[in-house]
C-alpha cells in the first residue's frame, strides 16, 4: 500500500553515467540508466522525485579524504600523475584505473548524495536513494576496488559534522566495506554493521567479526561474514537475527544502507548463491527498521552488481518501491522497456520480475554453511 504521507528523493542525472574507467571494465553505470528507465517506464518514479547532484568541493571530501590524495586525483584526471604517485594512491591497477576528469565525476557522484542528505534533513523528502554510488572500498588517501571517493563515508560524516545526528550504515554488498569501515574505526558516533562474503576467497579480505573497532570506537563495528555459496533462507535469517538487536542497542538518528546486489548467484564477482527474492526483501527490511526507530529517515546507496542485464535493474528498482511504500513487483516487465533495450542486451532479457533460476545450482553443503553463519551471527549477538 502506499504512503502518501512521505516523500522519497532519487539521486539522478545523466552526468552520473560519466563515472566510467573503460568500456569493457565491470562497473558500469549502464545499470542506473536501465533501473531508472525501468522505474519511469512502470510510472512510479516522477520527475518531482529527481534530485540532481552537485560536485562536492574540497572541504565536504576532506571530512574523510585527504588533502593530498584529492590533488593527486586532480592530476590523474588531466593525466599528470606520476607513475609512483599513481602507484602510491591506488591507481596503477586494472580494477581502479585513471580516466579523463576522474575528480569532477566521482565529486558528483559524491555531490548527489550530500544533496539528498540535505533534504532528508530538512525534511524536504523523508527518505531517498542514490543507486549510482556506494563506493564503500575508497579508504581516506586511496582509491580501491572501483571506488574513488568514497560517497557513503563522506555523507555519513557530514550527517555527524553538519547535523550532530548518530549515523547507522548498514551494508548489504557482497564485499565488505573496508573504506567505510576504517574511516569510523575510532568513532563512536557511526555504527557501522556490514553483512557480506567472508574475506577468506574475496576481495577485499577484511570484515572478520573480531573487527570491533578500536579506542572510542569499539564495538561500533558489527561485520557478518558469510561462508560462500550462502542461499537465501541462511542470507536473510542471518541479516534478521542480528540487525535490529543492533539498530534498537545503538538508537541512531537516520539510517545508511548500501544496496550491492552481488550477492545473487548470475553476479560474475562473487561467490553467494542468493536470488532476487533476498534482493527484494532487504530494503523492506531496512525501510520498516528506519521506520520504525528514525521515524522514516533512511538513505540507500547502490554500491556493487555486475549482472547489469538480468540482476541489477529488477532488484535495485525494489529499493526505490520500498522507499515509496510499494508492494514487490509481479508478473511482466514493462513491453516499453523490453523492446527499448533488448536490441543492446548481450543475452536474452528477463521477460518477468520472478528470478527464472534456470541455471540455479542447490548446495550439498547447505545445512553446514547454514551452521557456520549463525555461529557468527550469534557470538555477534553476544556482544549487545
Amino acid at each position: 500500500m502506499s504512503n502518501t504521507q512521505q516523500s522519497t528523493g532519487f539521486v539522478y542525472s545523466n552526468e552520473i553515467l560519466q563515472y566510467r574507467f573503460s568500456n569493457s571494465h565491470p562497473f558500469n553505470q549502464m545499470r542506473l540508466k536501465l533501473t531508472t528507465e525501468l522505474l519511469t517506464d512502470l510510472g512510479y518514479l516522477k520527475s518531482h522525485h529527481i534530485i540532481k547532484p552537485r560536485i562536492a568541493n574540497d572541504t565536504e571530501l576532506s571530512l574523510i579524504h585527504s588533502h593530498d590524495y584529492i590533488q593527486a586525483i586532480r592530476r590523474a584526471s588531466h593525466g599528470i600523475l606520476s607513475d609512483n604517485e599513481a602507484k602510491k594512491y591506488g591507481l596503477d591497477g586494472d580494477d581502479t584505473m585513471q580516466f579523463r576528469m576522474m575528480h569532477k565525476h566521482s565529486a558528483r557522484i559524491v555531490g548527489g548524495a550530500l544533496n539528498l542528505a540535505d533534504h532528508i534533513m530538512d525534511d524536504t523528502v523523508t527518505n531517498g536513494c542514490h543507486l549510482g554510488g556506494g563506493l564503500h572500498h575508497s579508504l581516506p588517501g586511496r582509491a580501491n576496488g572501483f571506488c574513488i571517493y568514497n560517497d557513503v563515508a563522506v555523507t555519513i560524516a557530514y550527517l555527524i559534522q553538519k547535523y550532530d545526528q548518530r549515523v547507522l550504515c548498514i551494508d548489504t554488498d557482497a564485499h565488505h566495506g573496508d573504506g567505510t569501515q576504517w574511516s569510523f574505526y575510532t568513532n563512536d558516533q557511526a555504527l557501522i554493521y556490514s553483512i557480506h562474503e567472508t574475506g577468506k576467497f574475496l576481495f577485499p579480505g577484511s570484515g572478520r567479526y573480531t573487527e570491533r573497532g578500536s579506542e572510542q570506537g569499539f564495538g561500533y563495528t558489527v561485520n557478518i561474514p558469510l561462508e560462500p555459496y550462502t542461499e537465501d533462507d541462511s542470507f536473510l535469517e542471518t541479516f534478521k537475527e542480528t540487525i535490529e538487536p543492533i539498530v534498537a542497542s545503538f538508537k541512531p538518528d537516520i539510517i545508511v544502507s548500501v544496496h550491492g546486489v552481488d550477492i545473487h548467484y548470475l553476479d560474475p564477482l562473487t561467490h553467494l548463491n542468493c536470488t532476487l527474492e533476498s534482493l527484494y526483501e532487504i530494503p523492506y527490511i531496512i525501510k520498516d527498521l528506519a521506520d520504525k526507530y528514525t521515524k522514516g529517515k533512511v538513505l540507500m546507496f547502490g554500491g556493487g552488481g555486475y549482472n547489469i542485464w538480468k540482476v541489477v535493474p529488477r532488484a535495485w528498482s525494489h529499493v526505490f518501491l520500498a522507499l515509496i511504500g510499494e508492494k514487490p513487483q509481479t508478473g511482466r516487465l514493462p513491453d516499453k522497456w523490453l523492446t527499448k533495450w533488448q536490441q543492446y542486451a548481450p543475452c536474452e532479457l528477463p521477460q518477468t520480475w520472478t528470478d527464472e533460476k534456470t541455471d540455479y545450482q542447490i548446495i550439498p553443503r547447505q545445512k553446514e554453511i547454514t551452521e557456520t553463519n549463525l555461529k557468527y551471527a550469534k557470538q555477534v549477538l553476544s556482544w549487545f
